[in-house]
């Protein structure tokens, strides 16, 4: 299985290295990302609009909606569409108590070897690069962003901001975010600047013995394979990658969930029910007939409370 996974990282990357080099769109497009039209191709389930880097633009107002998500509410919404394979755990979380939320900027590290970085940081040069670096990335995030970063789980020289780039991450997307499978530097610092953010470790270094090999592209954060435009949702239990194409079924199932959970506490509240008939589904028809009348009432209302806004 290691070695399966190893092949396929290895293919992703060659496949995205020389296809990118083959491309004379933009500078950036001709180093290390999916040319516009390629990664139109990749994500051409979504719905959405674009964004001028060809990501799927996941709405501002659903992107709002998913504030109030539970990672129960996605992964129900996931599991029926038959994606498992969305979550990723095990992170140091700064800010537990804020929701994380926004569309993902991928970016992929791996371990430096010298004849491969020589060979790209010159034809960085050639066109109009000034190096490879966390920076390179850092500087085209957008606002809404945010950042997903694969530095393989590295905490030595894989921290990929200290609290000056936070800040200014925090900054360019309206404090949209940061996962990283590595680390991070200056965490007093950091944990001042009201953004959440998802990391392995918090080391001193500065970050190192690394090359940049991939912007917006495929990357792997844990047992998730990665998007570019993913809908990113992270609360204190872990972080979610949603399919662009599935963003609107997962929110309308958790507005179903939120309702199915009010009318049982409010049935709990009667003190007159054993939780068997009421969770997790009412068995008396009479209950059954009421719940159906209770979900239809709150959805109308909750549609047109957005309505009107």
């Amino acid at each position: 299985m290691t070695r399966r996974i190893t092949t396929m990282r290895s293919t992703i990357f060659k496949g995205v290295f020389v296809m990118a080099l083959l491309v004379s769109t933009c500078a950036y497009a001709q180093l290390f990302t999916f040319p516009r039209q390629e990664l139109i191709d990749y994500t051409a389930k979504s719905p959405f609009g674009r964004l001028p880097d060809g990501r799927p633009k996941v709405p501002d107002a659903m992107i709002e909606r998913a504030r109030d998500l539970s990672s129960e509410e996605v992964w129900a919404g996931l599991h029926e569409e038959g994606f498992k394979n969305q979550y990723a755990d095990g992170f140091q979380v700064l800010h537990p108590g804020k929701t994380m939320v926004g569309r993902a900027f991928t970016v992929q590290f791996m371990p430096l070897r010298t004849d491969v970085d020589d060979v790209a940081k010159n034809k960085a040069k050639e066109h109009g690069l000034a190096g490879l670096t966390n920076q390179t990335a850092i500087d085209m995030l957008q606002p809404g962003d945010v950042l997903v970063v694969d530095l393989f789980g590295k905490k030595v020289d894989g921290t990929i901001v200290g609290d000056n780039l936070f800040y200014y991450v925090m900054k360019a997307t309206n404090s949209g975010g940061l996962v990283v499978d590595g680390s991070i530097r200056d965490l007093d610092g950091i944990a001042n600047i009201d953004m959440p953010a998802y990391f392995r470790s918090a080391d001193p270094t500065p970050i190192g013995n690394v090359m940049l090999t991939g912007i917006n592209v495929p990357i792997r954060i844990g047992g998730v394979t990665v998007m570019p435009g993913d809908l990113v949702v992270a609360d204190r239990e872990g972080v979610y990658f949603i399919p662009p194409q599935l963003v609107k079924e997962v929110l309308d199932h958790a507005d179903e969930t939120h309702i199915h959970d009010e009318w049982t506490k409010k049935k709990f509240d009667e003190r007159k029910y054993k939780s068997s008939e009421i969770y997790g589904s009412p068995k008396d028809p009479k209950l059954q007939e009421e719940y159906r009348e209770y979900l239809k009432k709150r959805l109308d209302e909750i549609h047109k409370q957005r309505s009107s806004q």
